[in-house]
């Protein structure tokens, strides 16, 4: 099993959050190789401002992933944005903690290569994300009710 260093920052004022452990278990789910990333919890204006400064878009997103290295050792930090991911659960009426679940795996997968610009790629992420999702007992992130 691959070994994992987790450092976990609260910058927001939303709640509830998800716990370390609950992460922890989260990103253990997700992991091929050895890995340290920090995840970091933060409000609308912080994730707006990273994500015009790093991918030129004006507005708070979900999750950011910022990998540092690549395979075989994993470095990196996955950015969530708390409001964003609590909206989002409510618009797809899905439980906030499966809805965190599902992004935490997502930013995860990104710091592995996986990425969904193209349609072949966005269906491979989305089954290996369906697949962890779903083996952590929760219900496919991608199915529409």
């Amino acid at each position: 099993m691959p070994k994992l260093k987790l450092a976990v920052q609260y910058a927001s004022e939303h709640s509830p959050l998800p716990s370390r452990a609950q992460l922890r278990s989260w990103v253990k789910a997700a992991l091929r190789v050895d890995t340290e990333v920090t995840i970091r919890f933060v409000d609308a204006a912080e994730g707006r401002a990273l994500n015009k400064h790093y991918r030129a878009k004006d507005y708070a997103t979900n999750v950011l992933t910022f990998p540092l290295s690549a395979e075989p050792h994993l470095i990196g930090d996955v950015i969530i944005c708390a409001p964003v991911v609590a909206s989002e659960a409510i618009a797809q009426e899905k439980s906030l903690i499966a809805h965190y679940a599902h992004l935490t795996v997502h930013g995860i997968l990104h710091l592995h290569g996986y990425d969904h610009e193209h349609e072949a790629q966005a269906a491979l992420m989305e089954s290996i994300e369906t697949a962890i999702v779903t083996k952590l007992g929760y219900a496919d992130p991608y199915l529409i009710t």
